[in-house]
């Protein structure tokens, strides 16, 4: 397969997770991968594991600086950066996330990865992408489309980077840059935060997951791999007329109504994985 064939990509949080199985399957089609991660010794066993093709970056995506030295990098090894995906993120801080309980410092952490490590991202990117175009991805939530009390900041940064994607793209296009941008949209996935998730609002880790997975109209968890298939259309050119788009993958979820969540659970215990 070879639907990404010669592109050059940067994932940011690609050590693990998702991330992880994002940069294989782009690998897998043909990319070339740089990984952006904080942590060091599982970004370079990642790379080392995937092959040639694929590097690592210690990338704090906080860091407007060093953003920066990563596109420097690209651009002097690579020439170019056709593909984005700003997929590093966190949940929390603490295990309290309610308007009542969350406090200021741990909001202003989680909005500072996943909001402003995407903004930084996309900014930076941008400024190599606009001459030949490109492709960025940005992974939101569906607690960034429905209402997540019980994460209560984790949603709000991802209703936020769903909001700042429209608007990157629209601006892009209207520049013609020939860059697109969409956001991703997961739901229960089966990942160490998604787990991590569940311990979350109290009550019984396990059985905290089997009640997320009795909302999925589909029955079951997701998988990294759906995630970054989904990933995959959108950075390749089969998604050349998709820009500013929301794709869903989340087994259904959302298209159940608020009605018949409530039925199965009460608001503060509807806690979902990015």
């Amino acid at each position: 397969m070879a639907r990404l064939k010669g592109k050059v990509a940067v994932i940011t949080g690609g050590a693990n997770g998702i991330g992880r199985a994002i940069c294989e399957r782009f690998c897998e089609e043909g990319a070339i991968v740089i990984i952006g991660d904080m942590n060091e010794a599982a970004g370079q066993k990642a790379a080392k594991t995937l092959g040639a093709k694929t590097s690592f970056f210690q990338l704090d995506v906080r860091e407007k600086g060093q953003w920066n030295s990563l596109m420097k990098e690209v651009k002097q090894k690579h020439g170019k950066l056709d593909v984005l995906v700003n997929n590093a993120g966190i949940l929390s801080t603490s295990s309290l996330q309610s308007v009542e309980d969350v406090n200021l410092e741990e909001w202003r952490s989680v909005q500072s990865v996943n909001v402003e490590g995407v903004f930084l991202g996309c900014q930076a990117a941008i400024k190599i992408m606009k001459s030949n175009g490109g492709a960025i991805v940005n992974l939101s939530s569906v607690a960034g489309l429905i209402a997540s009390p019980g994460i209560l900041a984790y949603g709000a940064s991802k209703g936020a980077v769903r909001q700042l994607t429209k608007s990157i793209a629209v601006d892009c296009a209207r520049k013609g840059y020939g860059i697109r941008c969409n956001s991703v949209h997961p739901g229960l996935i089966d990942t160490d935060m998604g787990q991590n998730s569940m311990h979350m609002g109290g009550g019984n880790p396990e059985e905290n997951y089997r009640k997320r997975v009795a909302l999925t109209p589909m029955g079951e968890a997701g998988s990294p791999i759906d995630i970054a298939n989904g990933i995959v259309f959108l950075a390749s050119e089969e998604a050349r007329h998709v820009t500013g788009a929301e794709l869903v993958i989340d087994g259904g979820l959302t298209a159940v109504s608020y009605t018949h969540l409530r039925a199965h659970e009460t608001p503060e215990h509807l806690v979902f994985r990015l």
